[in-house]
């Protein structure tokens, strides 16, 4: 019987107390007695591991999961799947977490929007990511076991695990997976049936039910890539090294890899689903460029795959595109890479232009300085005028006080002069009264005749 909103016994209730404190030994002892459903449901439709999920909380995550909560389980007011609450919690793993178990990513809320798009609307792009390069490993392997009359699978069985993590693989620079392809040379040596199996990919993923043109599109880009790498390998027998090099190769006038640019752009344009959106949008963003000016064909195409974040990251290596490379080049310290090897494969076209870039790295470094010491005097000029503002007002308060003593010994003189007045007219009357009494006085009349 499926859970109702809302309908929790008091042990239910004290469960989702507990995943509100994170007391997991609780969480496990409650688990563990009868008629606790793990998929009970509270007052808003959430179950026990949405609210975990949202949390970002992996090990109760795994904890509900293996007791067998519902990963797809869709009851929220709003619609909101347990996938969802992860992407939103920004928690990379725990959104593996859910895909591995099973979430639908085509499912999409109260407003339309599916788990991918709820993460980008916050800005959990890392999540965006996961979600879009997410394939499971069940769809590959299928291509792995004869089907119908079949005398063999389209795939060998031991190429599932190294092609299945090369879909996954968020960073789609052609060098980094040049890379990848050179260190998994049984995917070249059956290159034909593994670029098969991803144009099958494409197309079960344009044709399906619920479209998703972005592993469609990144499944075409990758066996544009095998065929590539398979062609160079029977011209040249050098390990793809020379396929790397013309990828990294600048041109001379400013170093920009003008056949990395020419392959994405054709890969692109090679894509067989014009009605694609995606691709549709791709195309115009690049159709106006011109090859070496921004944005590059790499930035628009890993845009569209793993989201706008993901597009330009100024952190990321020269050689393989790599995110977080802290190395640089000693020199110019204007180039970024993930490690000494992609550093020792860049040299070969780098050093034609390093000299330069340590002139440019220079004049940005003296440019800083001078708008550091420019900002500094004026943060000093605003100390002064605030101080001398303090001091003018000081002193104005000083003036202010002189006058009001000023205009209070006025004040103080002004009532004493009153007073004397008001005495002396007092004594005025008083020396009046005392001639009037003395005309009055009999002593003082005249005498008669």
């Amino acid at each position: 019987m499926a859970a109702k909103k809302g309908q929790l016994s008091d042990s239910e209730k004290e469960l989702f107390n507990n995943i509100t404190s994170g007391n997991i030994d609780e969480i496990k002892r409650l688990l563990s007695q009868p008629g606790v459903r793990v998929d009970c449901l509270d007052d808003s439709g959430m179950s026990p591991l949405q609210h975990v999920a949202y949390k970002g909380n992996k090990e109760l995550c795994e904890l509900f999961l293996s007791c067998g909560a519902d990963v797809n389980i869709n009851e929220h007011e709003h619609g909101y799947t347990a996938l969802m609450f992860a992407a939103l919690s920004g928690n990379a793993e725990v959104t593996k977490l859910m895909l591995d178990a099973g979430s639908r990513t085509d499912r999409t809320n109260s407003v339309g929007r599916n788990a991918s798009q709820m993460a980008a609307f916050v800005g959990q792009h890392q999540c965006v990511s996961v979600i879009n390069n997410y394939l499971s490993k069940e769809k590959i392997e299928y291509y792995s076991i004869p089907q119908g009359f079949e005398k063999e699978p389209k795939l060998p069985p031991e190429l599932v695990t190294p092609l299945h993590r090369m879909l996954l693989m968020s960073n789609l620079h052609p060098v980094k997976l040049s890379l990848y392809l050179r260190d998994n040379t049984q995917l070249l040596e059956a290159s034909s049936k593994v670029a098969k199996v991803l144009d099958l990919l494409c197309e079960k993923n344009m044709k399906d039910a619920n479209t998703n043109d972005i592993l469609a599109m990144k499944s075409h880009y990758m066996a544009c890539l095998v065929r590539q790498c398979t062609n160079v390998l029977k011209k040249k027998q050098d390990n793809l090294d020379s396929w790397i090099k013309s990828l990294l190769r600048g041109r001379e006038s400013d170093g920009f890899p003008e056949v990395q640019e020419q392959f994405l752009r054709q890969c692109i344009k090679d894509f067989p689903y014009i009605e694609s959106e995606l691709v549709q949008q791709m195309v115009r963003n690049i159709a106006p460029v011109k090859i070496g000016h921004d944005p590059t064909a790499l930035s628009i195409f890993t845009a569209g795959i793993n989201g706008q974040q993901f597009a330009r990251d100024e952190e990321a290596c020269d050689t393989c595109g790599e995110t977080k490379a802290e190395k640089k080049c000693s020199a110019c310290k204007m180039v970024s890479y993930c490690n000494q090897s992609c550093q020792k494969l860049h040299w070969f076209t780098h050093k034609k232009f390093c000299k330069k870039l340590a002139e440019q790295h220079k004049q940005i470094e003296e440019a800083i300085a001078k708008q550091k010491a420019a900002d500094e005097a004026k943060k000093k000029m605003e100390e002064l005028k605030l101080a001398g503002s303090k001091e003018d007002h000081k002193t104005e308060e000083e003036g202010s006080a002189s006058k009001e003593e000023a205009v209070k010994e006025d004040h103080k003189t002004e009532e004493e002069g009153s007073a004397s007045k008001e005495e002396a007219v007092r004594n005025g009357t008083d020396n009046k009264d005392a001639v009037e009494n003395s005309l009055e006085s009999p002593a003082t009349q005249p005498q008669a005749v």
